[in-house]
């Protein structure tokens, strides 16, 4: 029989799991309002944080968003496309009317003043007003869903504003980049990034417009991953875990390593758009030479430090993560924007090769922490959280200490490298989605 007891336990299952379900209650409204305070405080700090710098802040972004002219055209309408997951189709079929009716009011306004043609007003305000209209007219679970998912969609919004001044903060904070440091330790891995680069440039034009646009719309495949995942929730059906979960967290933890490891990209550090602060314009036809020694180079104070972890690696594999488990043309598509962003990634000077690993890496231990909360933090876990905080230190200490021993002796390092990656990706599948994924998740009997 099932085993529905722990063995010397005092309180009956039923008990159990109504005062689980009663501290649940309890908790959700504190995480909710402190949730609710740090963004407004990120966005608050960020906006004076902003003024100081001579930067554009969060709320004036923001604000552009409502009256102005956008920054971006795609995070605004990704962010209202997935909080219309959590309404009825008549509701989604109105709002999405209604924003489209506005944005191409405010285009013919800009088209009529001689501003630039972009999108992104309309999305804001009836989200917003969608926003209200949950919060004071509907109730019951019709309420809770509307708001969790128009709350999924402002934050994706929100995110974007404050993301954006962090990347500046990091221009400002950080006057020295490490970029000489990684390129030479990237030729551990074949620099990778002047192989791929040369290569796109080869393919021509119409490979390089195809991968620079999947590269920039990522947060558009993620909103179509995430929608397919939160599917059913309008009926009461929420999945225990989903993307947007590793998303923000990836969005939380990735960024902080951009002052602590700052890097600035080849196209930047060795090509041509270093305006003047380039080491040498060679980027992608010749790699450079290992020099005797290497120091920190100082760079311009507006360009992001923003290469180390490789964010787009990371959230793109997990899209293709979270896209395993769905239909043939979802997974097809996690496959197709995974290939493409690692492609544009190196192709595009963006990146290192070793910034790709530590990004990856990076993905796959946070992916391990969040995914499947009922098993617990059991062996398996510690155990393949613990490799991954392992290889990303681990990685970011030979850069630092260990790069020209890196260049010489390419194989043993290549080999050290890769090698643990690869287990951790093994690791890592055989956990979640092996044998032992299928073991741990039938219930245990006598």
């Amino acid at each position: 029989m099932l085993v529905n007891d722990v063995q010397g336990s005092l309180t009956p299952p039923g008990e159990r799991v109504a005062t689980a379900e009663l501290q649940e209650r309890r908790l959700r409204p504190v995480v909710v309002w402190c949730g609710i305070a740090v963004i407004v405080l990120a966005l608050i700090g960020g906006e004076l944080v902003a003024a100081h710098i001579g930067a554009l802040g969060p709320l004036t972004s923001l604000a552009r968003d409502y009256a102005g002219t956008p920054k971006s055209a795609t995070t605004p309408w990704a962010g209202f496309l997935l909080a219309l997951v959590g309404v009825t189709m008549r509701a989604r079929v109105g709002a999405v009317t209604a924003a489209v009716a506005i944005d191409l009011l405010f285009v013919v306004i800009r088209a009529a003043e001689g501003r630039p043609f972009t999108v992104g007003n309309g999305p804001t305000i009836v989200l917003t007003a969608l926003a209200v209209l949950a919060f004071t007219r509907w109730d019951g679970p019709r309420r809770r869903t509307a708001l969790r998912t128009i709350a999924f969609g402002a934050l994706l919004i929100s995110a974007t504003k404050v993301s954006e001044i962090w990347l500046d903060i990091t221009a400002w904070a950080c006057p020295m980049v490490l970029d000489p440091y990684v390129q030479v330790a990237d030729r551990a891995l074949g620099s990778p990034s002047w192989l791929v680069g040369s290569a796109l440039e080869t393919a021509g034009p119409v490979a390089t417009g195809v991968v620079r646009w999947v590269y920039f719309e990522l947060p558009l495949a993620a909103v179509l991953v995430a929608a397919w995942q939160l599917r059913g929730v309008t009926a009461g059906v929420w999945p225990r875990h989903y993307l947007v979960r590793t998303f923000l967290t990836l969005g939380v933890v990735g960024p902080i390593w951009y002052v602590v490891f700052p890097v600035v990209g080849p196209v930047l550090a060795y090509g041509p758009q270093g305006l003047g602060f380039e080491i040498a314009d060679v980027w992608p036809d010749v790699v450079p030479a290992v020099p005797s020694s290497i120091e920190a180079m100082r760079f311009d104070g507006i360009t992001p430090r923003n290469c180390m972890p490789s964010l787009h690696t990371a959230w793109a594999l997990a899209l293709f993560i979270h896209s395993r488990r769905g239909p043939v043309w979802l997974r097809w598509g996690g496959t197709f924007w995974l290939v493409c962003t690692l492609t544009a990634t190196l192709g595009l000077g963006a990146h290192y090769g070793i910034d790709l690993v530590v990004g990856a890496a990076l993905c796959l231990t946070v992916e391990s922490a969040l995914r499947d909360p009922d098993r617990g933090w059991d062996r398996r876990r510690v155990r393949i959280v613990s490799l991954g905080v392992a290889l990303c230190a681990g990685v970011l200490l030979c850069i630092r200490f260990l790069a020209v021993p890196m260049a010489t002796h390419p194989i043993p390092f290549a080999i050290v490298i890769l090698g643990a990656l690869g287990a951790l990706a093994t690791m890592f599948y055989s956990t979640w989605f092996g044998a032992s994924a299928a073991e741990s998740s039938r219930p245990a009997r006598l």
